[in-house]
């Protein structure tokens, strides 16, 4: 319950946020311009919060469904408008001021972006060194000759100093159809370049795990099967168990790191396990029942322990990525751009039938991301929200009516034409508008309802 109620406060916040960012930049240019801003609105339906500001006593409000929000301004073809207030009405204003009205919202959720990502680079972005364990014989990266040991240092000359990056530039890859060189460092020293051949690689292969997919495991330090802490009432408490105890043996096989005892009692829910364990230098044998857990994928055991980690214990597998406070604008600047062309890249996937359409996600999914990136720490949400906030900017920008980019593509149309599109014309647009609209939102929340039950 506790992790629910985490997702839906952090998908509230952070959807609450990006809109009010978007909406801020139509309310803001529309006033520069001078046009009278009639309501500022985050959400919609029944207002739950409104109040009046400024001298044009412009209504803010909060709605009961936080999933958009608008802003509404004087406009004649809304309603009548009175004659000293004529010159302040939307549709008087010039084409381009117009289009600057609608492109601000857009261009406001970009600005963030690039904001949230020069704030992780001056921090510093921390992940795990992509440093190879294990390649799957036959596959992308074994016949590409990645071997045991080695380091990815760079994909398409873009330096990949972690993990997640490596997994960032494949899809970027994956999405172009590409052959690939692929840098990487041997763990005796030496570098030298491969190449991987993505050219058939599936696009839906990035919805998984797409490093596992392309035949590699990353190497992760053994963690040695020594007890941290017991859990309170859970049945190693029960057996006996204590913090500091190491585990040798478990029914007569040999435990060498704490990842292989974890899977053993995982497969034996409610089943008498043997453990042999070092305690204060004396060998013990205690029998513990591994209490049955009911997952979204299938039941397991759970004794109730955490292993004990070593202060240094993940030091050397860290790297950071890290720069200047002013290098961090250019490299915050191109994170954005790579990322709205990343998706616009799916997109076009998505649209050719080369990608699955259970890659679009509704609300359910967003929660379900903003809630574990909120609980792993502030860094990851702000992330999270850097990449909503480019897929809200781009989304906003498809030549879609009712959406900005809908808006945009009128006024391009009304500029080599000479004069606005009939209201006719914008109507029907409306209205396929709304049908396609409603069509991605029914697609996105069934798709969210089936990996709930799945």
């Amino acid at each position: 319950m506790d992790s629910v109620l985490i997702s839906v406060l952090s998908f509230i916040v952070a959807l609450g946020v990006l809109i009010a960012i978007h909406e801020f930049g139509h309310f803001w240019i529309a006033r520069k311009v001078g046009v009278k801003v009639l309501r500022f609105s985050i959400g919609f339906g029944k207002p739950i919060w409104q109040r009046n500001f400024g001298e044009d006593k412009t209504e803010f409000v909060l709605a009961a469904i936080p999933l958009g929000g608008y802003v509404k301004m004087l406009d004649e073809r809304v309603e009548p408008v009175d004659a000293h207030e004529l010159d302040r009405a939307f549709n008087r204003k010039t084409l381009g001021q117009r289009m600057a009205v609608v492109v601000a919202g857009p261009l406001a959720n970009f600005l963030f972006a690039i904001f949230a990502y020069w704030l992780l680079f001056v921090i510093g972005i921390q992940g795990i060194k992509p440093i190879v364990d294990d390649v799957q014989q036959g596959s992308p990266f074994a016949i590409a000759g990645l071997m045991s040991g080695d380091e990815i240092l760079s994909v398409a000359g873009e330096e990949t100093p972690t993990l997640e990056s490596v997994r960032m530039q494949m899809i970027d890859e994956i999405l172009n159809q590409s052959l690939v060189d692929i840098k990487v460092q041997s763990s005796g020293g030496g570098t030298r370049i491969i190449q991987l051949d993505l050219t058939e690689t599936p696009v839906d292969s990035i919805s998984g795990n797409l490093l596992q997919y392309l035949g590699i495991t990353p190497f992760r330090p053994k963690l040695a099967p020594i007890v941290g802490t017991v859990s309170p009432g859970g049945a190693a408490e029960a057996a006996g168990i204590l913090s500091g105890d190491e585990v040798i043996e478990v029914d007569g096989q040999a435990m060498d790191d704490w990842v292989a005892w974890a899977n053993y009692v995982r497969e034996r829910p409610e089943k008498v396990i043997n453990i042999t364990l070092i305690r204060d230098g004396l060998t013990m044998n205690l029998d513990v029942v591994p209490a049955k857990i009911e997952m979204q994928n299938g039941v397991i055991g759970r004794v109730g322990l955490s292993p004990f980690v070593p202060e240094d214990f993940y030091q050397d597998m860290l790297a950071v990525q890290h720069y200047g406070v002013i290098e961090s604008i250019g490299a915050s600047i191109k994170k954005t751009y790579d990322m709205s062309i990343l998706t616009l890249k799916m997109f076009g996937k998505m649209i050719a039938g080369q990608a699955s359409l259970e890659n679009i996600s509704g609300p359910i999914s967003i929660a379900q991301y903003a809630g574990q990136s909120a609980q792993i720490g502030i860094l990851s949400f702000i992330s999270f929200m850097a990449i909503i906030s480019v897929s809200l900017g781009v989304l906003n920008l498809l030549p879609v009516p009712l959406l900005d980019g809908g808006h945009l593509m009128y006024y391009i149309v009304e500029f080599f034409k000479g004069s606005p599109l009939s209201d006719e014309v914008q109507m029907f647009g409306q209205k396929i508008g709304i049908v396609l609209l409603g069509g991605l939102m029914f697609l996105a929340i069934f798709n969210d309802i089936s990996r709930v039950f799945s």
